[in-house]
């Protein structure tokens, strides 16, 4: 890994150098899911009637890069936790891979629990931050120049613009994320990948990462397609009716 300029200067972060020890692939795994994740949700977050690219682009990267980055194997270089830590240290501690170490219900469901929170913070975050940008732009009369480009070919568009509720659309994201994403991405990365691909494939650098690659594609639309029904569920997004 000290031999590319791009690895070295990556394993002075602490975050980085655990995850990059525990998973020679985690870099492309990390860019193959922001990839997939920026095409999937490009339409899905109900930006229909808006061509605000950026900031959704931003935030669909922001989302897969921290639902790649939490929940990946992990070697720590840190001492483990004495004996006599606590029950919530012990309960608040992420699980990571150490050499003849069992874990208690306790610690994997405080992993859950624990990127669940983290989760919930960037999902609201990012949602909140892009939507606030992009009821900006409505405001300023941007978005009027851009529904007449699009009508132009377009002519079914309709010209009335949807108002999104910000704070309600943005926690019901970050909810999404800390349950929904949290459960299925550390399901992916935990059991599929590291349990059940790594082994059979571990001297099949090509294939693992084509398999990863399938892998994590089926889910980053599965995910999409959750959100639309979740987001209809919870009234954030509007089932428009036929005419």
């Amino acid at each position: 890994m000290e031999g590319s300029a791009l690895l070295r200067w990556l394993l002075q972060f602490r975050g980085f150098r655990e995850r990059l020890l525990a998973d020679d692939l985690f870099l492309a795994k990390l860019a193959m899911e922001c990839g997939v994740g920026v095409i999937a949700k490009k339409g899905i977050f109900f930006f229909k009637e808006i061509d605000i690219v950026i900031a959704d682009v931003v935030m669909a990267i922001v989302a897969d890069f921290m639902l790649v980055y939490l929940p990946a194997p992990t070697v720590s270089l840190q001492p483990p936790l004495a004996k006599n830590a606590g029950h919530i240290a012990n309960f608040s501690t992420t699980a990571r891979i150490m050499p003849s170490k069992s874990y208690s219900v306790l610690q994997r469901l405080g992993a859950i629990l624990r990127n669940g929170a983290k989760l919930f913070t960037v999902g609201t975050s990012a949602s909140l931050i892009s939507l606030s940008f992009h009821c900006y732009i409505i405001g300023t009369g941007v978005t009027n120049a851009l529904i007449k480009a699009r009508k132009a070919v377009d002519k079914e568009l309709d010209d009335e613009v949807e108002d999104i509720p910000v704070l309600s659309t943005s926690v019901a994201y970050g909810v999404y994320m800390a349950v929904s994403s949290n459960l299925r991405y550390q399901v992916l990365a935990g059991v599929i990948e590291q349990r059940m691909l790594e082994p059979l494939l571990h001297n099949h650098k090509l294939l693992l990462g084509a398999r990863c690659f399938v892998v994590r594609t089926g889910n980053t639309f599965l995910g999409s397609l959750l959100w639309v029904d979740y987001a209809r569920w919870v009234g954030v997004q509007k089932v428009k009716e036929e005419a």
